[in-house]
C-alpha cells in the first residue's frame, strides 16, 4: 500500500494538542476529494505533499502511513512512535475523528496485524516467515511488563542490522506499536531458541492479559 512515514521538521511548531486537531479535520474534510481521487486513480503522489504537510501542522514529529483498511478500504494511521511528548497530539487527534465508515478507518498507532502467522517479511535476498518466530518471554508482574528474547530458525543468516529488524518486526506486527510500547521491558534477539517459547500469537494473548492486569481490569474485562 501507500506507506509515506514522512515527517516534515520544517513545519511551524504547532498550537495545543486540541486546537491542532480540529485543524487537521477541518483540513482533512476540504481535501477530502482530492485525496480520494487520487487513491482511486492509484496515484497517491498527487496528495502527498499535501498529506505531509496536514500532518505537520498536527505536529512536526509525528509518522503518518496510508494503509489499507481492516474494515474499511483505506486506513489512514497517525503515530507517535511511542514518544510519550506526542501522545498528546494523537490522543486528541483520534478523539476528534469522524466515526469509520466503509472508506476509511483511522489508528493513533500502528495497528497489529489480524494474524502475524500468516505474514512474511523480507529482508534483502531472505524471506522470513513470521509462523517460525519463536519468543521466550519472562513477565514483570509489578512492573507491568513483559521481557522477551526473539528467536527465528534464519537468524544467523542475516546481518546485524536484519538481525536488529528481525526482533521488533515480529513483535510490532503481533503486538501493534502502542501495547508494544507500553508494556515491552527488555528486548533481546536470541540465535538459538529459547526454551520454554512460545509463539507470536501466543505472546499477543499473554501481554494483552498483563496490559488488563496493569490497568485494573480483570481477565473478563473487554
Amino acid at each position: 500500500m501507500w506507506n509515506f512515514l514522512r515527517r516534515h521538521r520544517d513545519a511551524e511548531q504547532p498550537p495545543g494538542p486540541a486546537a491542532a486537531a480540529q485543524r487537521f479535520w477541518q483540513r482533512w474534510d476540504k481535501l477530502l476529494p482530492q485525496i480520494s481521487a487520487a487513491l482511486g486513480d492509484h496515484e497517491p503522489h498527487r496528495v502527498e505533499n499535501e498529506l505531509c504537510e496536514l500532518v505537520a501542522e498536527l505536529h512536526p514529529d509525528l509518522h503518518f502511513a496510508l494503509e489499507r483498511g481492516e474494515h474499511a478500504i483505506y486506513a489512514l494511521v497517525v503515530s507517535a512512535q511511542g514518544d510519550p511528548a506526542l501522545r498528546p497530539y494523537t490522543d486528541a487527534w483520534i478523539a476528534l475523528a469522524p466515526p469509520d465508515n466503509p472508506t476509511w478507518e483511522f489508528h493513533d498507532s500502528v495497528p497489529p496485524v489480524p494474524d502475524p502467522a500468516e505474514v512474511t517479511v523480507s529482508l534483502g535476498p531472505h524471506r522470513l516467515p513470521l509462523a517460525e518466530v519463536r519468543v521466550a518471554a519472562l513477565v514483570d508482574e509489578p512492573a507491568g511488563l513483559v521481557d522477551v528474547a526473539v528467536h527465528h530458525p534464519r537468524l544467523a543468516d542475516l546481518d546485524e542490522r536484519s538481525r536488529q529488524a528481525m526482533t521488533f518486526l515480529p513483535l510490532d506486527a503481533a503486538l501493534g506499536e502502542r501495547l508494544a510500547a507500553d508494556r515491552l521491558g527488555r528486548v533481546e534477539t536470541a540465535l538459538a531458541e529459547p526454551a520454554s517459547s512460545i509463539s507470536l500469537g501466543e505472546l499477543r494473548e499473554l501481554v494483552t492479559e498483563v496490559d488488563r492486569r496493569a490497568r485494573g481490569a480483570g481477565p473478563g474485562a473487554s
